[in-house]
This record gives structure tokens, C-alpha cells and sequence, in this order.
């Protein structure tokens, strides 16, 4: 296990391979566990992190360290104290609201960023995301084989509290406004089936600025790293190998990514 202590905060963190720097961060149910092959694939070109947030993990639990501007002022300073520059996000739902958290006060830091079954405003969210156990959750949203079970094991390890005090400030600030005009290559990608959120619209997925696109990932759910790893795994492959600063709308998309938002 590696971890580091930030402001006198234990931040543990995982990190495999080398090159260009990415960080993947992990949504409200589990860890930084269930990025694992994710993080295998990418390494083989990039150094991967993957990060538990306060309140998750094996990071501190600290209520003061819970909302999103504090969970992104977590990762400013794991950046600053690593020395890692300019980064790749991969954040799922949390994770990517974390993500765009940093964005809106960091933006010259990140390079492109992926964002998995990202609720983009508060209503987007199914209520019992804002009321069920963890629990509940796993047994709601996840895929229940061994390899799911396995990759969620650290969802026991989550305070109740840290769920609730970033959905309470994603209520309180709508980040997206803020982040949508920066000009970072931005990919939404969403499980068709997800039931935490309602699925962006096609009208919806129209309205990106050009610099961000929508892909649909059809028959899957909440986690579509652990639904389907190849189908994932390309997607990141391929949005990973663009170019820096190129619309991830240039991606040569295989079959499988070419179905419309329903």
C-alpha cells in the first residue's frame, strides 16, 4: 500500500507503469480498487494513479474533507507534492464530479478528462442515490459476480457521510456551467442502464460545447470498467492515444461506439 500524508491527511494511492500521468478517481460506492484493470491496460503507455478520496478507502475520514472543493483540493495537492504535471482524469460519477471540482479551479493542469455515469446537474440523480446504505447501493447498482464483488470490496470501508456531503454540494453548486466553456477535451461516457442517474438525452447530448462528446455504452450499468473490461478498455485506449487538446468527437469510432443517446 502506498499513501503520502497532505496537511497531516493520510491519502492512499496506488500507481503502476510509466509515462504521461493519468489519475483515475473512484466513484461513491468502493475504492480505488475496482480500477485495477483499467490502470493495467493504461500503464502499459501511461502512469496510473487511482486515488481514495476522503472517506473512502484507506484515506482519512475527516467530515471537514468532504465536499467536492475539498476533495479537489486533495488532489491539487497530491499533484504539487508528487510533482506530476499536466494529467489525464478518469473519474466515475464522484469521482468525475471531483474531477470537474478541479477542473473549474485548475483547469491549465488537466489535459483531457473522461467522465463515467457523471450526473451533470443534482435533479439528474435517482433519489435513492441520496438516501440508500452502501449496502443497498452495491446490491442496486452492481453487477453481483465474483469479479464485481471482488472489485467493491472496499465499499464497507466508505463513511456515509463523505456520499452525503458531495451530493449536498452538488445541490449547492451546479458544477458544469463553470467547467463547459474551459476548452478541456472532455468524453461523458454512460452506461445505458445505469439506474443512479438519468442518462443525458440525445437533444442534451447536442448541446456539448465541440471540445466534448457523449458516448452511450449500450447494455450496460453502473460500472461499465467492471460490466464489460475489453469494451471499457478500448474506449480508453483509444481516447487516451489522442492527440493532446483534440475533440474527443475525432475519435475512429468502432462499431460499438457509434449508437445515437437514446
Amino acid at each position: 500500500m502506498s499513501a503520502i500524508i497532505l496537511d497531516g491527511s493520510m491519502v492512499h494511492y496506488e500507481a503502476l507503469g510509466r509515462g504521461r500521468p493519468i489519475i483515475f478517481l473512484h466513484g461513491w460506492v468502493g475504492s480505488w480498487r475496482y480500477w485495477i484493470n483499467a490502470m493495467q491496460v493504461a500503464s502499459t503507455s501511461f502512469r496510473a494513479y487511482a486515488i481514495d478520496l476522503f472517506g473512502f478507502g484507506d484515506s482519512t475520514r475527516d467530515p471537514l474533507r468532504y465536499s467536492l472543493d475539498q476533495q479537489a483540493e486533495l488532489i491539487n495537492r497530491f499533484l504539487e507534492e508528487m510533482g506530476i504535471g499536466k494529467v489525464a482524469i478518469v473519474g466515475h460519477d464522484l469521482g468525475a464530479l471531483v474531477g470537474f471540482a478541479f477542473l473549474k479551479k485548475w483547469h491549465g493542469s488537466v489535459d483531457r478528462m473522461m467522465a463515467i455515469n457523471c450526473p451533470v446537474e443534482y435533479d439528474a440523480l435517482n433519489a435513492r442515490m441520496k438516501t440508500a446504505t452502501m449496502n443497498e447501493l452495491i446490491d442496486w447498482l452492481s453487477s453481483k459476480t465474483p469479479e464485481a464483488t471482488s472489485a467493491l470490496s472496499d465499499a464497507s470501508k466508505v463513511d456515509p457521510k463523505a456520499v452525503t456531503a458531495s451530493i449536498d454540494s452538488l445541490q449547492a453548486d451546479n458544477l458544469f456551467p463553470n467547467v463547459r466553456n474551459l476548452g478541456v477535451p472532455c468524453l461523458f461516457v454512460y452506461g445505458s442502464n445505469t439506474p443512479a442517474l438519468t442518462v443525458p438525452s440525445q437533444e442534451k447530448a447536442d448541446t456539448l460545447p465541440q471540445h466534448m462528446h457523449q458516448i452511450n455504452l449500450d447494455g450496460l450499468g453502473h460500472f461499465p470498467m467492471l460490466d464489460n473490461p475489453p469494451q471499457f478498455n478500448r474506449l480508453l485506449t483509444d481516447f487516451l492515444a489522442l492527440d493532446s487538446g483534440i475533440s474527443p468527437r475525432e475519435l475512429q469510432l468502432k462499431e460499438e461506439w457509434k449508437r445515437r443517446v437514446r
